[in-house]
């Protein structure tokens, strides 16, 4: 057979003409859509399976194509498999090649399916399994963090609001609110992965199929909770890859906000950490330099997900129903984001656990900034000042620190009372930082008994995740 003979396509049948050689090249994707050949031989397996079961493929046939699909996939495995972009996808390449092995058996193959239906379930089967692979790697980042905050429940650092001395809190405390960020987008993966767990296998183009087939059977055998309930939306739906880039994007976010956080307490200028020196690098011309490379790489990287969410959106937002070849485009951002965010979430599940904290330098921190304010405020409050005059009186005392360079703590009690006749002796328990932070001693609070046991509980739900 020629190669301009259009019958070399498997829809070539209507076409008079082969595709223009460049066309063939812009309009193929098997370039980045092979990596779903796991799941496009898997979903082919289940399909033959329920075929021979409501008897459109005999014992014999479902054999042949059994053994024929498992030999590609090793083939595959080995890289002995040779892709053609003539044959445009995944999808085409295997089915060829099964074809090859086997003979006209494999043609019976796509009976009661389309590539429409096929690739929706192939995707979906693909981010299933690498939603499960992220969730760990997520669930391995908290269990640093967490170990981190209990071995650090004590330390003392200043806590910011507008990246100016706030309150004085706990480095524990600060990585168990880094943990409950995690949490959220825990729970939103898991929303996404319930919600992807529908078969589209059946729909075929987008009407369904003549063929008896048991669309239950083919959902059952992929795992799936239930087949979709509708064929035009089953083959255009890509709901579930716009809501996982979502997620993504959160969780990008927030790691892009411990990186910001991480690459200032590397700082000169703040010396809270040290970061382990294998997540670091140098500069070609400063000898001195230890650079924070990874948190800063992890802070650009979410620009790069962030837009894929974006491209998904607009992708998908003028498409009449039901499949369109823009659709092809929705693999490579959705890739994209897998491969990034399993990689960011490895660097840090790995370099969280061996942070340093510098606790000396932490605590000096939170002596500078008039930190617990706050804290002599309250005070006055429970000696029976109403809080905005507590609040002024506090100010005002601040002010005289600020003119004679002393923290509240430094003062006299003479030179305390001269602001108020309520403030007495015991003030010094509640102007220490000590003070400070074990009278926050309360559920979300910076007492480090409570830093301790809301570690516990969130270690408690990591072993949930492992029943």
């Amino acid at each position: 057979m020629s190669d301009k003979d259009p019958s070399i396509k498997p829809w070539g049948g209507r076409f008079t003409e082969a595709t223009d050689q460049f066309v063939e090249r812009f309009t193929a994707s098997v370039s980045f859509d092979q990596r779903l050949y796991h799941h496009d031989i898997n979903g082919s397996l289940a399909h033959a399976a329920m075929l021979a079961k409501v008897g459109v493929l005999t014992t014999d046939e479902l054999s042949k194509i059994q053994e024929g699909l498992e030999e590609i996939r090793a083939e595959i495995l080995s890289g002995r498999f040779e892709w053609s972009i003539s044959l445009e996808d995944v999808h085409m390449n295997i089915e060829a090649r099964l074809t090859d092995k086997i003979g006209i058996t494999g043609k019976k193959l796509h009976t009661g399916r389309s590539r429409n239906d096929q690739v929706a379930t192939d995707i979906r089967l693909y981010l299933r399994d690498e939603l499960a692979l992220i969730v760990i790697e997520l669930s391995r980042l908290q269990q640093g963090l967490i170990e981190l905050a209990k071995r650090e429940a004590n330390t003392i650092m200043p806590g910011f609001t507008h990246l100016q001395t706030a309150q004085p809190v706990t480095f524990g405390h600060h990585m168990l609110a880094w943990n409950e960020m995690l949490e959220r987008d825990y729970s939103r993966f898991q929303d996404c992965a319930a919600r992807l767990n529908q078969c589209p296998l059946g729909a075929a183009a987008l009407a369904g199929t003549t063929y008896p087939i048991d669309r239950h059977y083919s959902a059952e055998l992929l795992g799936f909770d239930r087949p979709t309930e509708n064929s035009l939306d089953s083959v255009s739906d890509r709901d579930f890859a716009i809501e996982f880039a979502a997620a993504a994007s959160l969780l990008m976010t927030h790691m892009s906000r411990f990186s910001e956080e991480l690459v200032l307490w590397t700082s000169a200028q703040f010396k809270f950490i040290e970061l382990p020196d294998r997540f670091c690098t140098g500069s070609s011309i400063m000898p001195q330099k230890k650079n924070p490379d990874v948190p800063e790489l992890i802070r650009g990287k979410v620009g790069r997900v962030n837009g894929h969410l974006i491209s998904l959106l607009t992708l998908m937002k003028s498409q009449p129903l039901a499949y369109n070849k823009d659709n092809q485009e929705d693999k490579e951002p959705l890739f994209d984001i897998i491969d990034t965010v399993k990689d960011c979430l490895k660097a840090y599940a790995d370099m969280v656990p061996a942070i340093t904290v510098n606790a000396d330098v932490t605590r000096e921190a939170a002596m500078r900034g008039f930190s617990t304010a706050t804290d002599l405020a309250d005070y006055l409050v429970r000696k029976g000042l109403p809080f905005r005059d507590a609040h002024e009186v506090v100010g005002k005392s601040v002010a005289y620190g600020i003119a004679e360079n002393k923290d509240l703590s430094e003062m006299s009690l003479a030179e305390l009372q001269t602001f108020s006749a309520d403030i007495e002796q015991d003030v010094f328990d509640v102007l220490t930082l000590e003070g400070s932070v074990n009278a926050r001693d309360h559920i979300g609070g910076t007492a480090p008994k409570q830093v301790l046991a809301a570690g516990e509980r969130a270690l408690a739900r990591l072993e949930l995740r492992k029943s």
